[in-house]
């Protein structure tokens, strides 16, 4: 069996897996189930399980032994670190010390960053910003869960996108303003009725919700006013978590990723507008990828030192602040 280093970007909706020979080529490269680091949860911690067994028959199959791995998971905290260790022995056969663990936004920062170098927007279903300092020190802006934050994303997107068609319904009884909107909304949602909406909105999860932000790119184009004037705040809050992160770790370039930015382009020329002369860059992501070169080229063991620094804080006092994690 060949030996392979992995890279693994678990994500809620899928998991990206790569793995690569000692030089950095790639070997093998594929997609499982979706998953998160919430293991404390008996369903959550199945999923992972689940996901990580597919990854190792893929090996399997290709003839392909693991040597080590880099993984983020969606949601990681040092808390469940060796919990997942665990699921990750008996799927892989890794022990820890072959292991660098960390949550998924921090190793897209390093697939794209060296520390100190710059700041990372993430605008996916949820959205984050997050910048890593030369001495490990983590900067986190944003990403508390589509229920009170993750301003610009998919799911925000399409909740405003909601919340205008039904505030139009309440005021005239009619949805004729808003006519394009709701009506690629309700195609994606599988029906033109309250319930439902109701059932695909509270009987879902955030991943569903966030698809919908489709329905409302799909408007725009199609010069709704309402959908284009959501797009461009979705666009102006994204460049507020850049300036959050401008104002508390200095000016440094922009790297945009996630899918949200693909969705029309009023999103990122309200970006550009509001972040005059910041470089900023929309580059192509391979998390995956990343991590898995970065454990074949033992880079990882710098990131370690770096991450075991900002996944074990000290417990803040009362009134204290502190950055904000990803739920």
């Amino acid at each position: 069996m060949k030996k392979v280093h992995l890279g693994l970007d678990v994500g809620g909706t899928a998991s990206r897996w790569v793995a690569c020979d000692p030089d950095g080529q790639v070997v093998a490269r594929g997609s499982v189930d979706g998953a998160t680091a919430h293991v404390f949860n008996p369903a959550e911690r199945q999923r992972l399980g689940t996901a990580l067994a597919q990854m190792a028959a893929a090996l399997v199959a290709e003839d392909l032994v693991a040597v080590g791995m880099v993984g983020g998971l969606t949601g990681f905290g040092s808390a469940a670190a060796a919990e997942i260790a665990a699921l990750a022995k008996e799927a892989l056969g890794l022990a820890p010390a072959q292991l660098l663990l960390t949550d998924d936004i921090v190793l897209a920062f390093a697939a794209q960053f060296q520390p100190g170098e710059g700041h990372l927007i993430s605008a996916g279903t949820g959205s984050i910003g997050v910048h890593v300092a030369a001495d490990g020190k983590m900067t986190r802006v944003g990403g508390r869960g589509i229920l009170i934050d993750d301003a610009g994303s998919g799911s925000w997107i399409a909740l405003r996108a909601l919340d205008a068609i039904y505030r139009v319904l309440d005021r005239t009884g009619s949805l004729a303003e808003v006519q394009r909107l709701a009506g690629a909304l309700f195609a994606l949602v599988g029906g033109s009725e309250w319930h439902h909406v109701r059932q695909y909105v509270y009987g879902g999860d955030r991943g569903r919700i966030g698809a919908l932000a489709v329905g409302v790119a799909q408007a725009a184009e199609a010069g709704d006013a309402t959908a284009l004037q959501i797009l461009a705040e979705a666009g102006a809050e994204l460049a507020r978590l850049a300036q959050a992160l401008q104002t508390r770790a200095g000016d440094r370039p922009i790297a945009l990723i996630g899918g949200v930015l693909n969705l029309h382009g009023s999103i990122g020329t309200e970006i550009q507008n509001r972040l005059p002369g910041t470089p900023i860059s929309q580059p192509n992501s391979d998390t995956a990828l990343a991590a898995a070169r970065l454990q074949a080229s033992g880079e990882e063991h710098a990131w370690r030192a770096i991450l075991a620094s900002m996944l074990t804080p000290p417990v803040p006092s009362l009134g204290s602040s502190v950055s904000a994690a990803a739920p």
